[in-house]
């Protein structure tokens, strides 16, 4: 019996071998529900990276115009067709959308790797696009920024 410390990736198989064979008496159950609700962690991560990305892209496109090129553009929908599809696949992740300490997380995510890639510090304190009609929007893209404090 492979143990979950010494071998998680034995050990998974050993559990899925376990529940086909309907040896429920055998299952590590309480490793089982850790790595159950771990799945979900995972989702929220990736949920928050690629927004986090977009948002970062977003930002460069309105605070380096002088910069936009093909890469940002396709970068850009790239990560709104990700998210659109992680999001239709797991549509439990939508109200995340909707929670002020979550944006509030992933906003500053974004603005570290903005400031990170740019060497600008200029970018707002909050996000001050809506998510729905503007971030996530195919067609939108934000304006230049009249200037750069």
């Amino acid at each position: 019996m492979h143990t979950y410390q010494n071998d998680i990736l034995a050990w998974s198989q050993e559990q899925a071998r376990l529940i086909r064979s309907r040896r429920f008496d055998l299952l590590d159950l309480e490793h089982i529900a850790e790595e159950i609700e771990d799945v979900g962690k995972s989702e929220q991560r990736e949920l928050a990276n690629r927004f986090a990305v977009l948002l970062a892209h977003l930002l460069k496109w309105r605070y380096q115009p002088e910069r936009r090129g093909a890469s940002w553009e396709k970068t850009i929908k790239a990560q709104r067709k990700e998210l659109d599809y992680h999001l239709s696949d797991t549509p439990s992740l939508r109200p995340k959308l909707l929670e002020p300490r979550w944006l509030d997380m992933v906003w500053s995510k974004a603005v570290a790797q903005a400031v990170t890639e740019t060497g600008l510090n200029c970018f707002p304190d909050d996000c001050p696009w809506s998510v729905e009609d503007e971030i996530l929007n195919p067609g939108w893209f934000p304006e230049a920024a009249n200037s750069v404090e």
